[in-house]
C-alpha cells in the first residue's frame, strides 16, 4: 500500500533537528512549542520510529533521526525547487556559513552581493577557528565555510595558496625580545602549533602576551608594539608590516579552501559561485591597481 509523507511535519521536524530545540523551531516556523512536540510525535507515528531522543534541557537524533534527516533534507530541497521553477517566486531557504577571523573581511562583499540578489534567504554567520569549521562542515552544522589549511593537505576546492608570515609594526624592534612577545589569536588556530613548533626547532624562547578569538583585538597588539604575530599574507593590515629580514623561522604556506557540507541546499551552491564571482573581481582589481599586493594574492579558482 502506498502511503504519503507530511512534508509539513518533515519541515518542522528538520527546523527542531537543525536547531536541537523546540521552542526555536516554533518561532522560526511561527507556531506554538506545543505544536511543534505535537507535530514531530506525529511524524514519529507514521514511521513508526522515535527520531529525537528528549533529554532535559537538550534534544539528541536518535540513530533513526540522524537517518532520516538526511532523506528529508533532499525531499524538502526537490518540494522546493519545483515550487521556484513552477511558480517563479525567489528562491527561500538559509545558508549557515562559517570564516575564521582572518577571512571574516574578504566575506563581506559576497555576503553583501548574495543579500542583494537573495533577499528571502536567511544568512547566519559564525567565526571560529579552522578546525572547529572543518568539524562542523564534516557533522553538518554548517553549509558552506571558507577553512585552511597546510597547503600540502588541502581539503574541498582551493581558492588561494600563500605563505604564513611574522607580522609585526613599522616603528617597533620587539621582534628582538628574547622570550619572543607572540599575540595569537586563540589556543585553537590552525596556525598556532605550526609557530610554536617553528620557534622550538630554532631554540627561540616565547611568551604569549594575548589570545583572543578576534583578529582586530590581536591586530591592536601589533600594531602598539607589544607583540609581534603570524598571518596569512593577504591577510596583513595595510599599516603592519611583514618582517622578512628578522631572522625569524620561515613559516608554512596554507591553502584558503572552500568546503560545502553533503547535505546543503542548491541555494548553498548559488552563495559559492557568489563568492567565487567575487574573489575574481576582487582579484582583477588588484591585478591592476596594486602590483605588490597581487604576487601575496594569489587567487587560484578551480
Amino acid at each position: 500500500m502506498i502511503r504519503n509523507l507530511d512534508l509539513a511535519l518533515i519541515r518542522t521536524f528538520v527546523a527542531v533537528a537543525d536547531h536541537q530545540s523546540m521552542t526555536t523551531a516554533a518561532n522560526l516556523l511561527f507556531m506554538t512549542q506545543g505544536a511543534v512536540s505535537q507535530q514531530v510525535k506525529r511524524l514519529e507515528e507514521h514511521l513508526g520510529c522515535v527520531l529525537l531522543a528528549r533529554k532535559p534541557r537538550q534534544l539528541e537524533l536518535t540513530p533513526q533521526g540522524e537517518l532520516f534527516l538526511g532523506k528529508a533534507r533532499r525531499l524538502l530541497q526537490l518540494n522546493d525547487e519545483i515550487w521556484a521553477d513552477t511558480v517563479g517566486s525567489p528562491k527561500r531557504g538559509r545558508v549557515r556559513i562559517g570564516a575564521p577571523p582572518d577571512l571574516i573581511t574578504s566575506l563581506a562583499p559576497a555576503l553583501k552581493a548574495f543579500t542583494e540578489s537573495h533577499p528571502l534567504v536567511e544568512l547566519s554567520l559564525k567565526c571560529a577557528p579552522s578546525p572547529e569549521l572543518h568539524d562542523d562542515i564534516k557533522e553538518g552544522h554548517l553549509d558552506v565555510a571558507l577553512i585552511e589549511y597546510l597547503a600540502s593537505n588541502p581539503q574541498g576546492e582551493i581558492l588561494r595558496t600563500e605563505p604564513l608570515v611574522w607580522v609585526g609594526s613599522a616603528g617597533s624592534e620587539i621582534w628582538k625580545a628574547r622570550p619572543l612577545p607572540l599575540s595569537l589569536v586563540d589556543e585553537r588556530c590552525v596556525f598556532r602549533p605550526l609557530v610554536l613548533g617553528a620557534l622550538a626547532n630554532e631554540g627561540i624562547m616565547w611568551r604569549t602576551i594575548f589570545e583572543n578569538g578576534s583578529f582586530e583585538a590581536t591586530a591592536s597588539t601589533v600594531r602598539v608594539g607589544l607583540a609581534i604575530t603570524a598571518w596569512l599574507a593577504s591577510t596583513v593590515p595595510e599599516d603592519l608590516i611583514t618582517l622578512e629580514k628578522s631572522g625569524l623561522p620561515e613559516l608554512p604556506e596554507f591553502a584558503v579552501c572552500l568546503r560545502m557540507s553533503s547535505s546543503a541546499q542548491p541555494v548553498v551552491e548559488d552563495f559559492r559561485r557568489c563568492l567565487l564571482d567575487v574573489l575574481k573581481i576582487a582579484c582583477a582589481d588588484t591585478d591592476d591597481s596594486e602590483p605588490a599586493q597581487a604576487a601575496a594574492c594569489t587567487i587560484c579558482l578551480k
